[in-house]
Order: C-alpha cells, then sequence, then structure tokens
C-alpha cells in the first residue's frame, strides 16, 4: 500500500485505539498494583525495599525492554492485531501466576512473565496508529491511546487500594485448584483473570493496510534500523533520553509516592492510593489529552518540533512542584500538589509517541518504538525507583525518608530532561526538515531494505 491509498473509516480507526486504549489500562493495572503491596510482600517474604524495587523496576523493565526489539522486528512484519491479543493473554496470565509466589525468585520469574506479555502492545499499537490516522490527527489518535497510561496507574492506585482492603479482613483465603493464597496474593488474581476476556475482544480489531511511501522497503532488518538511527544518533538520543529521564517522575511517584504518605504521613495504603490514584487518573488524563492537543495546535502553527516543546513545558513545571511535594509537612498541601503533578507526569508522553512516529520511516516505527520503550522503561521503570530505594537504605538509612530520595530525584530529572530538550529541539527541526524531501527520503530508505 502506498501513502496516497485512502485511510480507514475513521469509526473503525478510533475503535482500534478505544480497545488497544483498553489493554494499555489493563496493562498499567497489572504492572503498578505490586507497589502498592509492598508492606505485606516484605512482611511474608522477608525482603528490603531495594529488593522491592528491583521487582517493580529492572527485573520487570530489562525483560520488558530486551524482549520489546524482537517482538517489534515481528509486528513490523506480521500481523500486529493477532500479536497484541496473545500478548494481552500472556501478561494477564502471569499476572494471577504472581499469585502462586511463595518466595522472591518465584515472584520475579512472574514478574518477567508480566513484561514479556506487556512488550507488544505499544509498538504494536505506535505502528497500528500510524497507519491508521493523517500526520495531523496522529498526536491526538496517540495521546487517547496513552491516556490509558494515566488512567491504568490511578486506577490500580484506587482499586488496587479497595481491593487490598477488602481482602485484608482476613489473613489467608482458600482458592479452587489453587488452595491456600495471603490476601495480598488473592489481590493478583483479582486483577489479573479479567484480561484474559480483553484479549479475545483484541481479536475484533481490524488490522490496517500498512503504509509506505514511494522508495520505502518493504522489510527493514533490525541491523538496518538500527543503522538509520545512528545515522541521525544525535537527535534519537537526545529525544529519547529526554522523554525517558522525565518518565522517571511518574515511576517513582507510582510506588515510593504511595509509600512516602503512608510513612511519613500515617496515611492507610488505601488512602494514599486514592489520593494519588484520583491526581494520575483524573488529571493525568487530562494532561495527557492536553499535551496531544497542544502538539497537534503547535504543528498547524509551523513547530515541527512541537512533540519536545510539550515536553520542555512539563519537565520545567515539574522541577519545583515534585520536590515540593515530598518536602513539605503539610498532608493537605502535599494532596493539592499531587493535582498539577498529575497532569504534567501525563503531558508528555503522547508527544513522545508522536515525536518517534514523526521522526521514523513507517516500516520501521515499531523497531525503534521498541528502542524507545526500552530506554524509557530501564530508566524510567527500573533505574528511577531503584535509585529511590537505594538512597533511602543507603544514604538516609529510615524508610521515614522515602520523601526526600523521591525529591532529590525527581528534581534532578525534570532538570536533566529540561536541557536534553533544548538540545534536541533543533536537530529534531533539521531531520524533519531532511525528511520532507521526497527523493533523498526514498534513497535513504531504500538502501534499508534486506
Amino acid at each position: 500500500m502506498n501513502d496516497t491509498a485512502p485511510w480507514p473509516r475513521p469509526a473503525t480507526a478510533w475503535y482500534m485505539v478505544g480497545i488497544l486504549m483498553l489493554g494499555y489500562i489493563l496493562s498499567f493495572i497489572d504492572r503498578v498494583i505490586l507497589g502498592l503491596l509492598v508492606g505485606p510482600i516484605r512482611a511474608d517474604l522477608g525482603i528490603s525495599d531495594t529488593q522491592m524495587s528491583l521487582l517493580y523496576g529492572f527485573v520487570f523493565a530489562i525483560f520488558y525492554t530486551v524482549i520489546g526489539v524482537p517482538v517489534a522486528w515481528a509486528i513490523d512484519r506480521y500481523n500486529r492485531r493477532n500479536i497484541i491479543a496473545a500478548s494481552v493473554a500472556l501478561w494477564s496470565a502471569m499476572t494471577a501466576f504472581c499469585g502462586l509466589a511463595r518466595n522472591f525468585t518465584q515472584l520475579a520469574f512472574a514478574r518477567i512473565g508480566v513484561a514479556i506479555g506487556e512488550a507488544a502492545l505499544s509498538p504494536g499499537a505506535y505502528s497500528m496508529a500510524g497507519d491508521s490516522f493523517p500526520e495531523k490527527r496522529l498526536g491526538r489518535a496517540l495521546s487517547v491511546f496513552m491516556f490509558g497510561l494515566p488512567v491504568g496507574v490511578g486506577l490500580a492506585l484506587i482499586i488496587g487500594g479497595l481491593v487490598i482492603q477488602a481482602v485484608s479482613g482476613a489473613p489467608e483465603y482458600v482458592l479452587p485448584l489453587v488452595g491456600t493464597v495471603r490476601a495480598w496474593q488473592l489481590v493478583f488474581f483479582i486483577v489479573g483473570v479479567p484480561g484474559l476476556a480483553l484479549a479475545l475482544l483484541t481479536l475484533t480489531v481490524r488490522e490496517p493496510a500498512r503504509r509506505r511511501r514511494p522508495g520505502d522497503s518493504t522489510r527493514v532488518s533490525v541491523p538496518a534500523t538500527l543503522a538509520y538511527m545512528a545515522r541521525r544518533w544525535r537527535v534519537y538520543s537526545t529525544m529519547i533520553l529526554g522523554f525517558a529521564v522525565l518518565g522517571m517522575v511518574m515511576n517513582v511517584y507510582q510506588i515510593w509516592g504511595v509509600q512516602h504518605f503512608v510513612r511519613l504521613h500515617g496515611l492507610t495504603v488505601p488512602g494514599a492510593g486514592l489520593r494519588l490514584g484520583i491526581a494520575i487518573a483524573v488529571f493525568g488524563t487530562a494532561g495527557i489529552l492536553t499535551g496531544g492537543w497542544l502538539t497537534d495546535r503547535w504543528r498547524a502553527a509551523g513547530a515541527t518540533d512541537a512533540a519536545l516543546r510539550v515536553g520542555m513545558t512539563a519537565a520545567v513545571a515539574l522541577a519545583p512542584l515534585a520536590v515540593w511535594c515530598m518536602l513539605t509537612d503539610s498532608v493537605v498541601l502535599a494532596s493539592v500538589l499531587l493535582v498539577p503533578i498529575g497532569f504534567f507526569t501525563s503531558f508528555p508522553f503522547g508527544a513522545g509517541a508522536t515525536a518517534v512516529v514523526v521522526l521514523t520511516p513507517p516500516r520501521m516505527r515499531a523497531q525503534v518504538s521498541a528502542i524507545y520503550l526500552l530506554f524509557v522503561n530501564l530508566i524510567g521503570i527500573g533505574f528511577a525507583p531503584f535509585i529511590t530505594a537505594v538512597l533511602t537504605d543507603r544514604l538516609f538509612h529510615s524508610d521515614l525518608a522515602v520523601g526526600r530520595s523521591v525529591a532529590l530525584v525527581t528534581g534532578i530529572a525534570a532538570v536533566a530532561a529540561c536541557l536534553l530538550f533544548l538540545w534536541a529541539r533543533p536537530l529534531f527541526r533539521a531531520e524533519v526538515a531532511a525528511l520532507a524531501g521526497p527523493a533523498a527520503d526514498g534513497a535513504e530508505r531504500q538502501g534499508a531494505a534486506d
């Protein structure tokens, strides 16, 4: 199919976005729920904050990102809808298997299964969206998909807290075919099993035809994709690192922000989860939609670096807010500050997805998206919670100091992201201008063929 062919019907395209968004919501519920269970898991398995951060972060992020590249290679070649449906079924089943864990190693293996399953969703969604929407509406479409992030995280914190409260009335439960489980293990079954139904619903999505421009290769290998990015390493590295470092703020707040409100302010886990959950689900959704709308508006006005402008705006806003929230002694003020933090942590991520799509030829978008997500997740999900826990355990030597660790990590991350976006903007503008030359573009991309 070429770039002049008609686009899918809007109803078909938006139905696809809606189903994929539901999958994205569910993926974050299954991913984030572990952060609410720090207390009971630590007590039952006898592990530290640092070990919990490994389960929440690096164990998940390493496999999510490493598997993401070969999965994206398959997405660029085979039926994306079917790959995504299988991935939803896998991560949902493995979330339930977390409820069977009896020690750190078993829980780690189950988390690896969740990570492998979730690795296909975002690259597949980016690729399908790029083939379903013209560029002028792509920012809004990807933002609708991406608001699965704040809604999923928020619902994980809200519903997870309520489920924990509901099952905490008894220390153990007996499940058919499973046997006796602890209350925290039951939570994993409750949030994991519904995903199997969503996997079947995903099969009702229509696979969009792949679009390409004259001169595009029909297949692009992983080495060819890496070579393409290497020739543009300055723009890709600064853009990707900017969004990755900025993502540290949300990921640290998801797990250690909750623990700060529990340990320092004396809230219950459901109470802390409700506060952060509302801030992220409600105001984060508003933020991600606003960021997508602003990206499209600035691009329509001629700002080719609109996505990076949105990222820089979020970084500037978060630098003081994220620090202030963790250092104030007032639980009321801290709770109020969660509102703009929820808004601005989600504000740039539709823009980040748009930047990847705009900067990348259609036939390698899934692979580049997987590489983008590799860094976003290794740094945001893996490194950020881990270094925060290390600071709490090794620098401050007190569980009550977790807020100071969060403030230090998120403040530095926001400033670093702003500097990276400043560096990336002129490089991004130049590359987009170069891609607008069809002759040079076609010749460049033809050389990437297998």
